[in-house]
C-alpha cells in the first residue's frame, strides 16, 4: 500500500470519529433539554398543585402532584407535596408511601429530615411506635437539632415500650390460656377413661349378676324337677306317705278293749317278769354260795 492511499484512510476514519462525536454530543443535548424541559414541567405541575391545595381544592391539587410525578419521577418536591397533603386528609396509608418516595429521592439532610419527621408522626397516628421510632433517630441524624423532633422521638420510644410489655402480658396470658386448654383435656381425657372403666365394670358385673340368675333359674329347675304335679316338693310328699303308713298299721293293730291288757303292756308285763324272776335267781344263787336257805315261797 502507497503512502497516499494510507493518509486516504486514515482521513476516512477521522471523519467518521467526528461524525460520531457530533451526533452523540446533539444526542445527550437533546436528552437534557428534555429533561430540563420534563423538570420545568414537573415544577409548574408542583406549584399548580401547591396554589390548588392553599385554595382547600385537594382533589385538583392531587391530580397535579400526580402528573408533576408522572412527567419527572425524581421529582422529589412532588412526591413530598402529596404526601403531607394526605396527611391533612387523613390518608395515611398514601401518605406514608409518597413521604417514603420523597425521602429517598432527597438529597439534602434538610429534605430528608422533614421526610423522616412526618413518617414518624404518620406511624404514630397508626399505632406503631417502634417503626415510629426508627423514623424520629433517622430525622435526628439529618438534623440533631431539631427539638421537636427529639421530643416526638420521646414520646414514641414510652409507647413501644408500653407496647412491648402489653404484647408479653398477651404472650404470658397465651401461654397460661392454652396450659389450661391443655389440662382441660388431660382432665377431660382422664374423666372419659374413668368412665370407660366405669362401663366396663358395669358390664362385667353385668356379665356376673346374669350368671348368678342362670345359676338361680338352674336351681330353681332343679327344684322344680323335685316338685309333684301340684307344685309341692316331693320330699314332704314322701314323709307324708311314710307318715301315713305307719299310722295305717296302728290303725290295723287290735285296740285293747277296756279292762283289758293290750298286747303290748302283756308283752312288757312278761318282760318285767322275767327280769324281776332273774333277779331271784340270781341271789339264791348267791344265797347258796354262802350256805344260807332261803324261802322261795311268798308270804300272803
Amino acid at each position: 500500500m502507497s503512502f497516499l492511499n494510507l493518509n486516504e484512510e486514515m482521513k476516512r476514519l477521522l471523519l467518521v470519529l467526528t461524525l460520531l462525536i457530533s451526533a452523540i454530543s446533539f444526542a445527550q443535548e437533546d436528552a437534557e433539554k428534555a429533561q430540563l424541559l420534563a423538570m420545568k414541567k414537573a415544577n409548574n405541575f408542583v406549584y399548580e398543585g401547591n396554589t390548588l391545595l392553599n385554595e382547600d381544592n385537594f382533589v385538583s391539587a392531587e391530580m397535579e402532584y400526580r402528573k408533576a410525578l408522572s412527567q419527572q419521577a425524581s421529582t422529589k418536591a412532588g412526591a413530598y407535596n402529596l404526601g403531607t397533603s394526605y396527611i391533612t386528609k387523613g390518608n395515611f396509608d398514601e401518605a406514608l408511601y409518597r413521604l417514603q418516595q420523597a425521602a429517598n429521592l432527597s438529597t439534602s439532610k434538610e429534605e430528608k429530615h422533614s421526610a423522616f419527621h412526618n413518617i414518624g408522626n404518620i406511624l404514630m397516628q397508626n399505632k406503631k411506635c417502634k417503626e415510629a421510632v426508627e423514623a424520629y433517630k433517622n430525622a435526628l441524624r439529618n438534623d440533631p437539632t431539631d427539638d421537636e423532633t427529639r421530643y416526638n422521638l420521646g414520646l414514641a420510644k414510652e409507647c413501644a415500650k408500653q407496647q412491648q410489655d402489653q404484647e408479653d402480658k398477651n404472650q404470658d396470658q397465651d401461654k397460661q390460656d392454652e396450659n389450661k386448654e391443655n389440662e382441660d383435656k388431660e382432665d377431660k381425657q382422664d374423666q372419659n377413661e374413668k368412665q370407660d372403666e366405669n362401663k366396663e365394670n358395669e358390664g362385667d358385673n353385668d356379665k356376673n349378676q346374669d350368671k348368678n340368675e342362670e345359676g338361680e333359674q338352674d336351681d330353681k329347675k332343679e327344684g322344680d324337677d323335685e316338685k309333684d304335679e301340684n307344685g309341692k316338693p316331693k320330699d314332704e310328699k314322701q314323709d307324708k306317705s311314710d307318715k301315713g303308713e305307719d299310722d295305717k298299721k296302728e290303725q290295723q293293730q287290735p285296740k285293747p278293749q277296756q279292762g283289758q291288757l293290750s298286747p303290748q303292756q302283756i308283752k312288757n308285763l312278761l318282760e318285767a317278769m322275767n327280769n324281776q324272776e332273774q333277779k331271784v335267781q340270781e341271789k339264791i344263787n348267791a344265797e347258796k354260795q354262802k350256805g344260807v336257805k332261803v324261802k322261795t315261797e311268798k308270804d300272803w
